[in-house]
């Protein structure tokens, strides 16, 4: 198999995936989809690592290394399902999380107004340009660096606690708190099932574990902590030779995808 074949099938494959998964965002009640993260949709693919970012790479700067970011809860859009104690805590452990990895510490703040990171419940159409849409769907969203909005869907069954909460579309928020904090520090969705930016989650499933792609990806942007070493570690993908530029508006997106298929077509021609 020649190398431009390679390369053609690869990206055919890779544009057919970010197709499904950036522009029917859509749930089944057993396949929810995850989130939607929001900016201009350019994004990076590297080479030996499926993990993804915003265009231009965009990541939050401080003069103080390490840096700390603070957040904060909306005082007028929470929901009363859940306690404010509840969520907190589940906030907590995901910013902790992500915080074991890179040179970045978050601080809850109780002044939401100028917070760097402001997190609240939202129904429908709540000013953003991005409506909400019930039940399963997009459960999230958020946006780049350093917009600092993080929204999560008040329509949704939130869990902390499936032991407690029978609901057959349950959405495990700490997953969904975890892979949205990726998002705020720069990350796009990746291509590694098992990687928490991975955009699909399904009810009643729990995800919370960094994934190999994950770290690398946010450590790409930030650096290591000092104290991460990555020892324990499994590997949760296999590399590719594949590194490609790409546009997910559906113009050029669709321009790359035909692109794709032409080549594959004239190599098999030859």
């Amino acid at each position: 198999m020649s190398l431009l074949f390679s390369y053609s099938l690869s990206l055919f494959f890779f544009f057919f995936f970010f197709f499904l998964n950036l522009h029917a965002l859509r749930a089944s009640p057993d396949t929810g989809i995850l989130s939607s993260e929001h900016t201009n949709h350019h994004f990076t693919l590297h080479g030996t690592r499926r993990y993804v970012y915003f265009t231009g790479k965009p990541r939050w700067v401080r003069p103080m290394t390490p840096m700390t970011l603070t957040y904060a809860f909306s005082p007028d859009n929470m929901i009363n399902s859940l306690s404010l104690s509840d969520i907190r805590q589940v906030f907590k452990r995901a910013f902790a999380r992500w915080a074991s990895v890179i040179p970045v510490s978050f601080a809850e703040s109780e002044d939401y107004g100028f917070a760097d990171i402001r997190i609240g419940f939202y129904s429908g159409d709540h000013g953003d340009g991005e409506p909400f849409d019930g039940v399963l769907g997009i459960l999230a969203h958020s946006f780049s660096p350093e917009s600092g909005r993080l929204h999560l869907d008040a329509a949704e069954t939130w869990a902390v606690d499936f032991g407690m909460e029978k609901s057959p579309v349950a959405v495990d928020l700490e997953s969904v708190a975890t892979h949205e904090i990726g998002h705020l520090l720069g990350l796009g969705h990746s291509l590694v099932k098992e990687a928490i930016m991975y955009p699909n989650l399904k009810p009643r499933d729990k995800k919370v574990d960094l994934q190999r792609d994950d770290i690398e990806g946010v450590q790409a942007l930030y650096g290591s902590n000092p104290n991460y070493t990555v020892g324990d570690l499994s590997e949760s993908y296999i590399s590719t030779n594949l590194a490609v530029d790409f546009r997910t508006s559906r113009q050029s997106k669709w321009a790359n995808f035909i692109l794709a298929l032409i080549i594959i077509c004239l190599c098999i021609c030859n």
